[in-house]
């Protein structure tokens, strides 16, 4: 499977659960982290993690199970990392604090309009 079916897997996961201001930023130039970063805000700590559950439901459904999970006990921000795609999941306040679109503004904004549901 290709980082851009995992990512898209994760995010029409997280469209499916009401996520909000879902992003993907693409970052293999900037850093050997990850080639994308997916990020989504929940509007409850309950909702963080049903989003993380969701996406590691349906990536597991297509064969891929994420290398590490970090945050489930705090359920301000879960990041599930797939190597090649890394999920962050947080609440707004979270996602405020840690700013990640502002700390990888030099990151391409991947347009994925068409596949999210409209509003």
């Amino acid at each position: 499977m290709t980082d851009r079916e995992e990512f898209e897997i994760a995010v029409k996961a997280l469209d499916s659960k009401k996520a909000e201001k879902i992003t993907v930023l693409k970052i293999s130039d900037l850093t050997v982290l990850a080639n994308y970063f997916v990020i989504a805000s929940a509007t409850s700590t309950t909702q963080v993690k049903a989003l993380a559950d969701a996406v590691e439901h349906h990536l597991e459904q297509a064969g891929v199970t994420p290398k590490s999970v970090e945050g489930v006990q705090s359920r301000n921000w879960i990041v599930l990392d797939y190597i090649d795609v890394i999920v962050h999941v947080f609440t707004e306040e979270a996602r405020d604090f840690y700013q990640l679109e502002h700390l990888w503004a030099d990151g391409e904004r991947v347009d994925i309009s068409d596949m999210i549901k409209e509003a």
